[in-house]
């Protein structure tokens, strides 16, 4: 099984498919051609399923970094003789520039090391496993190279040094001196392609890593939409959103990875390489932070097509999407794997796209409401989506659900999905105008949003725990009943909103400051810590106008980020180790909208506008 940390990697992206390369050196994960593609190298979660590494022989001190406004990484190896620098990155499309990014990816992995300093002995192992470790591929020597055959795909190898292949691992050997360098390419070509191609020479290899960098910096210099506290870090984590996003689609993962544990050697391990409508309005505001105004209209505009006709049959919403739009994501075992420290079952597809959740109403029209321009129009098959959208949280709103976090227990009438229909409503009926709504069914919107109003102020308020709670008559805590001043349902000075954030500080919050989604569920295996939910609290508390302890919340977060500035989705309350899936979507998105509303608090007292998250 695999037992190296999680927060040890970091991500690669051409905006089409992920990799994941730790700090020796090694790619574990990648997936080719997309993000939900089986994986190429799979050690991440099996050590046998295949991986690619390029570090020193012996013992070396190793430092890392992204080359500046990329996400390209550079690795630095200090040995006693010498000190190496490892470039990595997965090609982006030749000389595309800005929002272009990712459109013509190849699905190349790219790899360059130089020596530096003195000189340096260098090992390669190359242990391809397809099909997340179901395949051991024949490989052969060609010019240039290696190629890898088993499966639906050709693995074309450029190495400029001879490897030895012995079972489906290829290793080498190699001294380099101050100022010499070496390039490798790894291309993945279907297996019954008319011809086969040649490895790329060691120049184009240097040109297309030069080019990658170009790319990403044009789209960093066109995405400065922040000025403000932790700018760094927001630029950042607008970088990784970009590279979560599949750009065919402009649909965006919720996570790179499947089945990294929310908790060690339980079965708590889903597939997030999927889009899912819960994150849409959190998603659209941070986008809108860091000025990714294309970004929006294409996920939003991939959210309306890939729903259509939905709502038209009579059937709820569903909760999440492939990233090309495919609706059926059934979930199946890969027993084969023992996953990561030996949570296991291992899982490809995710169940959850069955559920029940009625909250995506709300964030779907909140979308909507942050992605048209004013005084616009959607066009006629967006508006009659998003008019069936809002009258079904008008008339579904009173019914049970599994709830954001995706309870497979008995369904319950959650609070933040009765909150998420009240904004359902709240957005339609300001974007009545522009959905073409008549005034009687504006008015009868209001009437049932009043309705919602009187049952989350009466039924979810428990006084006796004085807070808001998980679900109607409860007295269970829940973090997303922050989300109660987050989307303008009550200003932050109203005294249930501050007594509700003040009871999450003080009983979800763990001892590193980290705070749980809730206390406990229906499945026995405890979870960790939620860094979204922290970063929820932050930017409540700045709502509320503790913008001191807000600041102090939002830090506690921050030490999560890895060295290359990545987060988790969870971190262990008693370790502060990362867990779940990674890097995760969520966890950057909490990062950028409670910079942007503590910035805001600090700045006029108006932390966010009124009715948007």
């Amino acid at each position: 099984m695999s037992t190296r940390p999680i927060g040890d990697y970091a991500l690669l992206s051409d905006c089409r498919s992920a990799a994941l390369v730790s700090t020796d050196g090694s790619v574990d994960w990648l997936c080719l051609p997309r993000f939900d593609s089986p994986a190429v190298f799979g050690r991440l979660l099996d050590e046998r399923a295949g991986h690619w590494s390029i570090r020193p022989r012996g013992p070396s001190q190793v430092s890392r970094r992204y080359v500046e406004e990329t996400l390209v990484l550079e690795t630095t190896f200090r040995t006693p003789t010498g000190t190496a620098v490892l470039l990595d990155a997965l090609a982006m499309g030749n000389r595309e520039r800005g929002h272009a990014l990712g459109t013509s990816s190849p699905g190349v992995l790219l790899r360059e090391v130089t020596c530096t300093v003195g000189s340096v002995t260098l090992e390669v192992s190359y242990a391809p496993r397809p099909e997340f470790g179901l395949i051991h591929p024949v490989m052969s020597a060609v010019r240039g190279g290696l190629t890898a055959y088993g499966g639906s795909h050709r693995l074309v190898l450029s190495a400029p040094l001879p490897l030895e292949a012995d079972k489906s691992t290829a290793r080498g050997e190699i001294a380099l001196r101050a100022g010499q360098r070496l390039g490798f390419a790894m291309q993945a070509v279907s297996t019954w392609g008319e011809t086969e191609p040649a490895p790329w020479r060691p120049g184009q290899i240097r040109r297309r890593l030069g080019d990658t960098i170009k790319g990403w910096r044009s789209w960093t210099h066109s995405h400065r939409g922040y000025r403000g506290p932790w700018q760094e870090e927001v630029n950042h984590s607008g970088r990784v959103l970009q590279a979560l996003t599949f750009a065919p689609s402009g649909a965006i993962v919720a996570a790179a990875t499947t089945s990294l544990p929310e908790s060690i050697g339980a079965d708590r391990n889903w597939d997030y390489r999927y889009t899912w409508v819960r994150d849409a309005s959190f998603t659209l505001q941070a986008l809108a932070t860091t000025a990714c105004e294309k970004e929006k209209a294409a996920y939003f505009g991939f959210l309306s097509r890939a729903a259509a006709t939905q709502l038209e049959r009579r059937v709820d919403l569903q909760v999440m999407y492939g990233i090309g739009g495919e609706r059926d994501l059934s979930e199946r075992t890969l027993p084969h794997l023992s996953g990561w420290r030996g949570s296991t079952p291992v899982r490809t597809g995710n169940d959850a796209w069955r559920q029940r959740q009625l909250d995506v109403y709300g964030e779907l029209l909140d979308a909507a409401q942050q992605t048209l321009p004013q005084g616009e129009w959607f066009d006629p098959p967006i508006r009659k989506f998003l008019l069936q959208a809002a009258e079904a949280a008008a008339h579904r709103w009173s019914e049970p659900d599994q709830g954001i976090w995706e309870v497979r227990g008995p369904s319950r009438h959650f609070l933040y999905s009765k909150l998420m229909c009240w904004v359902a409503l709240d957005r339609a009926i300001g974007l009545g105008p522009a959905l073409g709504a008549t005034a009687d069914r504006v008015t009868a919107w209001e009437d049932t949003r009043e309705q919602i109003r009187d049952a989350i102020e009466t039924r979810g308020w428990n006084q006796h725990v004085g807070a808001f709670t998980q679900s109607f008559d409860s007295s269970e805590l829940d973090a997303s009943a922050l989300m109660l001043p987050l989307v303008g349902f009550l200003p932050g000075s109203d005294p249930r909103v501050r007594s509700t954030v003040a009871a999450v500080a003080a009983r979800l919050t763990d001892p590193r400051g980290q705070v749980r989604r809730y206390l406990s569920d229906d499945i026995a295996a405890e979870e960790g810590s939620f860094l979204m939910c922290t970063f929820w609290l932050a930017h409540a508390q700045a709502l509320t106008g503790d913008v001191t302890r807000a600041r102090e919340v939002f830090e506690t977060a921050l030490v999560c980020a890895n060295d290359v500035g990545l987060l988790a989705e969870e971190v262990s309350s008693t370790t502060g180790e990362a867990l779940g899936n990674y890097p995760q979507a969520f966890s950057h998105i909490g990062l950028i909208n409670a910079a942007r509303a503590i910035h805001r608090a600090e700045g006029d007292g108006h932390p966010t506008s009124p009715g948007r998250v």
